[in-house]
């Protein structure tokens, strides 16, 4: 029987966006495995043959729903700390960056997972990039804190990696029901607390 489903022309201009929509909403029902090129163009409406005019596999699909995260994920970021008004407010910066994370990493649990299984796949340059750029904020807090007097002058890149880790551990717990949602914000001002205890300057004696 021939398919009578009415499809979208190719110039249809925000295809690619349909495509990742679709695709994130696929993610999110049945996980990355069951994504397919031919079930997205069925579900947005085209021929089975458009996406690959964006996409040119299925591997390239998912690179580029990463790269949206990290993308999107960097501006979440980049909001809630400039939302402090105060710049030398280092804790609240801290703890804007880290309950940021926490609240898109938890509100989109199987992105997140796809992109940081993503973001080191050899010849996944977009997905890298978009990455560093989302990170790279927490190293500028650090860095700042360190230049006020108010951090030790370790390497503010390695010292972020143990920030990204602490909040990937209070996700973890949220997302597999450890704890309750309700907690967030308290083990994030927890968190923040005992990392700025740790890292500040030892006082002279």
């Amino acid at each position: 029987m021939p398919d009578t489903t009415e499809r979208r022309p190719y110039h249809h201009g925000n295809l690619r966006t349909d495509l990742l929509d679709a695709a994130e909403r696929g993610l999110r029902a049945h996980g990355a495995e069951r994504l397919s090129l031919r079930d997205l163009a069925r579900d947005v409406g085209v021929s089975h043959a458009a996406p690959r005019r964006h996409f040119a596999d299925r591997r390239a699909l998912l690179d580029a729903l990463a790269e949206s995260g990290f993308v999107r994920l960097g501006e979440r970021l980049r909001t809630a700390v400039n939302e402090i008004g105060d710049e030398g407010d280092l804790p609240a910066r801290l703890h804007a960056f880290a309950s940021a994370y926490v609240r898109f990493a938890t509100e989109n649990a199987a992105l997140i997972g796809l992109m940081n299984s993503s973001k080191h796949r050899p010849g996944a340059t977009a997905v890298a990039e978009a990455a560093a750029a989302a990170f790279g904020q927490i190293s500028d807090l650090i860095q700042d804190g360190q230049e006020r007097g108010e951090l030790e002058g370790d390497d503010p890149e390695e010292t972020g990696l143990v920030i990204y880790a602490t909040v990937l551990g209070i996700t973890s717990m949220l997302n597999s029901g450890m704890v309750e949602p309700a907690r967030l914000e308290g083990l994030v001002g927890t968190a923040v607390t005992q990392f700025l205890r740790g890292a500040r300057p030892a006082e002279p004696r």
